[in-house]
């Protein structure tokens, strides 16, 4: 991975902790320790609980003794599931840096309705691609793309640590690192094309999903929350944003760990954040 984001300089301003995003994390973890608890049998579980386009359009159906849920419910079972150690730990990690100032920005309950929202288009978006596929569809990558999506629109000035060639840490833009993640996946879907969609990496869960986050984040958010961090004619007057802040204490460096000197930081006398909500 190219760009591998490890954290934002992107503080929340309306909720005190991110409980559903951890609660995710931790749900995510334990369904896979569960998946590994099951040695041999693990199989028939991902076949049973995972997205499998073919039954779910009626091309066919799976034996009675591996049929866990109905099929349409597996379009939300599937996201709980993953493939394998590396599989869940780069998901768990894209969630855990982005997943936090989404739920800031929309509030406990919107935030997880938003993302099994995210997580169903990015399901289908795969299953109506290839719906005669029977290689069933596990991981929660549709539901984390519309996550970051959705960060993108909230929050592209937002600076992130990422690990270049991980190897070298840098300081970037949400949008350089977020628009390098989409490209790649317009560019891996348009080598394999549809057929690709039957088995391997599900390419057009993750674009249905980022653009399933664009769009529907902008209903979901709170009205006190600029799009693109105020940009243009987005900005409020006189509204300074935590990215704002932020950017100015790194002096907008590529670079970790450029702060400005404590006398030289914006007083705190005055909240920044005069129209935030809490809850």
């Amino acid at each position: 991975m190219a760009l591998l984001p490890l954290k934002d300089d992107n503080p929340l301003t309306s909720i005190h902790f991110q409980y559903v995003t951890v609660a995710i994390i931790v749900a995510c973890t334990g369904v896979f320790l569960w998946e590994v608890s099951l040695g041999a049998d693990r199989d028939l579980a991902i076949i049973g609980f995972g997205h499998i386009p073919s039954v779910l359009w009626g091309f066919r159906e799976l034996p009675p003794e591996l049929e866990q849920v109905p099929a349409l419910f597996t379009l939300v079972t599937s996201m709980f599931l993953h493939g394998g150690w590396m599989h869940l730990i780069f998901n768990m990690l894209f969630l855990w840096v982005f997943g936090d100032n989404i739920e800031d920005s929309m509030g406990h309950g919107r935030y997880l309705l938003f993302y099994l929202i995210c997580g169903v288009i990015g399901t289908l978006a795969h299953s109506l691609a290839a719906p005669s596929s029977t290689a069933p569809l596990v991981g929660a990558s549709g539901a984390i793309s519309g996550v970051l999506g959705a960060y993108l629109v909230l929050h592209p000035k937002a600076r992130l640590l990422v690990l270049f060639m991980n190897i070298i840490p840098m300081r970037l833009p949400a949008i350089l690192v977020l628009g390098v993640w989409i490209g790649t996946q317009f560019i891996s879907f348009s080598q394999v094309g549809i057929a690709g969609e039957q088995g391997g990496v599900a390419w057009l869960a993750h674009i249905g999903g980022f653009v399933a986050g664009m769009i529907l984040v902008i209903p979901f958010r709170r009205k006190t929350i600029p799009l693109f961090d105020g940009m243009g004619p987005f900005a409020k007057p006189h509204h300074v944003t935590a990215v704002d802040h932020e950017e100015h204490r790194h002096r907008r460096s590529v670079f970790p760990n450029t702060y400005l000197p404590e006398q030289e930081r914006p007083t705190r006398g005055r909240s920044i954040f005069p129209d935030s909500d809490r809850q």
